[in-house]
């Protein structure tokens, strides 16, 4: 049931986003700046400018070439210094030289606000960075994360001293890369925000500049980092939790060992993601009525666990509809017009200069309230699907001989590869056989 359900939502989620892919646009500005017969010259942008076309081509390209040699190294020649140093390569490019945009987290927001605007065209650059690693996903697993995404190779150059999160803990905290994912496109679906973007760690470091906030957030996860291998890809990342679902769908996988495991647990103790699944025993009798009816309960759960997450979100409403700056200035306006402020603002006075009616404003904040009620409902609903879930599957037991790499929470860094006495008896034949 559970692997139906995340087949459903893989392919929803591809069917969704993949069939919004539009042209792109010019790199023209849709919108050009006004002729002044001043002296006035524009400011620099604090934000990256516009990529030309041509550029675009080529930071497809690139990823396209990354993505093909990180399932190379990963699957085929399963070399974790080769996969370190392409890892250092897209920190670099990905990173610092393209600044850390476009990149396929914050994408999301752009494929769902093309979905409910019909006026917004997604970039071809933003959905190719959106959609080639999903399609790589599918076939090779999460090479992406192992040597391709910028922010997963910022994290991994900082590990130090990995240390062990307990199963039940990490269970939890992913409940909220699931939270922040709805968030994400109930904000962009409302065209609130883009609330990825607004606090992504990392993009202060790659633009050496940014507010101080988020780059107190950035050093709080790479000061984690160190000891707690890759907290935000883990816990927190919003295109992880889709790229977790496709990866259980993948061709091909991660295998530790090349070929019969020998059970010496090096591979265990050498990853840092917690992402080795140990072999099972055998079901001791006397527990399996339990375990059935504890089962049963999560099933006859999951429905109440939806209800009062959709009921709790939507109940929420009034503060997340003020990520809408029309919600905020209705507000505003309100307070002024109630002497609640004497003062004004300067959407207000702008507001104001436009000789609309307080009343068509206060009427459009409401509709947009009424958006977030009713999003509220599915937001709530479908994290508490995703609690119901991960309940339920820590009460199924799975058949392993073997120590195996989780098909979901492996990013293929490929670390247990040199740990395993094995893939060392089968290099030290390949050299052999050269010679």
């Amino acid at each position: 049931m559970i692997r139906l359900i995340h087949i459903i939502i893989a392919v929803v989620a591809l069917t969704i986003l993949s069939g919004v892919v539009s042209a792109s646009e010019s790199d023209s500005e849709r919108f050009p700046p006004p002729e002044f017969e001043t002296d006035y010259q524009r400011p620099s942008p604090t934000t990256p400018e516009p990529r030309q076309d041509l550029w675009e081509y080529v930071d497809v390209a690139v990823l396209v070439a990354a993505l093909g040699l990180s399932s190379y190294l990963v699957l085929r020649k399963r070399n974790r210094r080769m996969i370190f140093l392409l890892t250092v390569c897209s920190l670099i490019y990905f990173g610092f030289w393209r600044k850390g945009c476009v990149c396929p987290i914050g994408a999301i927001q752009n494929m769902v606000l093309s979905v409910f605007d019909a006026n917004y065209a997604v970039p071809m650059a933003v959905a190719a960075f959106f959609l080639l690693p999903l399609v790589f996903t599918l076939f090779f697993g999460r090479t992406f994360c192992a040597a391709v995404c910028p922010l997963g190779a910022m994290q991994d150059l900082v590990l130090f001293k990995p240390v062990s999160v307990p199963s039940w803990l990490e269970s939890a905290l992913r409940l909220l890369a699931y939270v922040y994912l709805g968030l994400a496109v109930l904000f962009a679906a409302t065209g609130s925000a883009f609330f990825i973007c607004r606090y992504d760690p990392f993009v202060a470091f790659f633009r050496v500049s940014g507010n101080f906030n988020i780059l107190v957030l950035g050093a709080c996860f790479l000061l984690i980092g160190m000891f707690v291998g890759r907290p935000y890809c883990r816990y927190v990342c919003p295109y992880g939790v889709i790229l977790r679902q496709l990866s259980r769908l993948s061709k091909w996988r991660v295998t530790i060992t090349p070929d019969d495991c020998i059970r010496c647990r090096l591979c265990e103790d050498s990853c840092p993601f917690g992402a080795i699944r140990q072999p099972t025993a055998d079901w001791p009798a006397r527990s399996y009525s339990r375990d059935k009816r504890r089962l049963v309960l999560l099933m006859l759960l999951l429905p109440v666990l939806m209800l009062a997450g959709g009921w709790i979100t939507s109940a929420l409403s009034p503060v997340t509809s003020r990520m809408h700056a029309t919600v905020r200035l209705a507000e505003r306006i309100y307070q002024e017009e109630s002497g609640e402020v004497v003062d004004t603002t300067d959407a207000s006075s702008a507001f104001r200069a436009t000789g609309k009616k307080i009343s068509d404003l206060y009427g459009e904040a409401g509709d947009i309230r009424g958006k977030f009620r009713l999003g509220g409902w599915f937001l709530g609903a479908f994290v508490g699907l995703m609690a119901g879930l991960k309940l339920i599957s820590h009460s199924l037991r799975r058949n392993r001989e073997d120590y195996e790499a989780d098909r979901a929470s492996c990013v293929a860094c490929g670390r247990c590869f040199q740990y395993c006495p094995r893939e060392h008896v089968r290099l030290k034949q390949n050299k052999t056989d050269r010679e």
